[in-house]
């Protein structure tokens, strides 16, 4: 009986021993990751819309006419100006003999008319009206010339290094370019700065004028998770498509320029996606204005200061690794007052497996003022030692 007590006691360790080892060999394993799949398009990118992680590219800083892509910055400007208050949805538009006059895709303004910007916006995006794109460049600058100033501007801003606008529409023009990386920058900018626009985005039907016209961005019919962005094709350009989705908490931006047909456009960006979301994740380690540490502040009229993060600290990394993930922050070993809230004081760095996957500024989360003399003074001998047996 005894024997047969010791034998179960001893099978019951065995069992719990394997147990514990396959779950840590299981632990332990490296995420195992495809190739990026084979993108038929002249240049292509993928990246996180969070974190503004690339994921997947190829000639994605290639120079390239970006046709009707265009017309995402002459959203965005507009979006702009309406959060800003200098014009609204219900203003009325006049429509110019240029706006009305203009070829390609239309929304059938009437020269003459006054059209609202909400309706324009509406055309601007879902049908891509060029007639539309002009009208509100006209009313934003005055001009559509003076609108594609703003627009190069713009671009500047959102650090599109390889993009040049000529106009608002994006018909054909030698000096009128962009890269799928920069449109990739573009439609985060337009997700995250004006989130509430972006449901236009995901509209398949506008109708103008009795003229119902369908979204082009066929993924919104194929799948369900991709609520914009926009489309566009001249012969120069090809087919282009800017798709964006969203799965859980992670959205994706997928660009694709060049490709040769209307379904190829939507293939290639969902594949595109379905890579992204099947093999990667994003994560939110810190939040902005999250105190991270208390560091000491000598000379003021506090003791020590809260220190974190100025903007959101997002990683977008390979499904399973998030255990792997490592940081470190070093603050500046000496912080005197006084001490402005923002200054920078030292950076947060993230690694995984050994590689750098993040790195941000920390900086004070609140002012301090100078203390009174005899406190500095007395701060300054106090220093002093410490940095004398350090």
């Amino acid at each position: 009986m005894a024997n047969n007590t010791v034998f179960k006691t001893f099978f019951r360790a065995l069992i719990i021993l394997f147990t514990w080892v396959s779950v840590a060999a299981a632990q332990s394993q490296p995420s195992l990751i495809p190739s990026p799949p084979q993108i038929a398009a002249t240049s292509y990118v993928l990246m996180d819309a969070a974190s503004g992680h690339i994921i997947v590219q190829g000639n994605s800083d290639e120079r390239l006419p970006p046709a009707s892509l265009t017309k995402m910055m002459t959203a965005y400007i507009v979006e702009r100006e309406l959060s800003e208050g200098r014009i609204s949805m219900s203003d009325e538009v006049p429509i110019s003999v240029h706006a009305w006059r203009t070829g390609g895709s239309r929304m059938f303004v009437k020269e003459g008319s006054r059209v609202t910007v909400k309706n324009l916006l509406h055309g601007l995006i879902i049908q891509s009206g060029n007639d539309a794109s002009v009208a509100l460049a006209e009313y934003v600058a005055g001009s559509e010339g003076a609108f594609a100033d703003i627009m190069n501007q713009q671009a500047q801003i959102l650090g599109m290094k390889n993009t040049h606008f000529m106009n608002a529409t994006g018909l054909p023009h030698d000096d009128h370019y962009s890269s799928a990386h920069d449109l990739a920058l573009l439609a985060r900018a337009i997700i995250n700065d004006y989130p509430d626009n972006y449901s236009i985005y995901s509209q398949k039907y506008f109708t103008y004028n009795d003229i119902r016209q369908p979204n082009r961005n066929s993924l919104l019919w194929r799948d369900p998770s991709v609520d914009g962005l926009k489309t566009g094709h001249t012969e120069a350009a090809g087919y282009c498509l800017v798709a964006s989705a969203k799965r859980d908490d992670m959205r994706l931006i997928g660009v694709v320029m060049g490709t040769k047909s209307e379904n190829a456009r939507a293939q290639e960006v969902q594949k595109l996606l379905n890579y992204g979301f099947r093999y990667y994740e994003t994560h939110s380690l810190f939040k902005a204005g999250q105190p991270l540490k208390d560091a000491t502040v000598w000379g003021g009229k506090k003791e020590s200061i809260q220190v974190g993060l100025a903007n959101d600290a997002i990683v977008t990394i390979p499904r399973g690794t998030k255990d792997s993930l490592e940081s470190v922050m070093d603050i500046d070993s000496v912080i005197k007052a006084p001490v402005k809230a923002g200054q920078e004081l030292g950076q947060v760095r993230v690694t995984l497996n050994g590689q750098e996957v993040l790195k941000r500024p920390v900086v004070a989360l609140e002012a301090v003022d100078e203390g009174g003399f005899f406190k500095r003074i007395w701060d300054a001998i106090k220093l002093f030692f410490v940095q004398l047996f350090n």
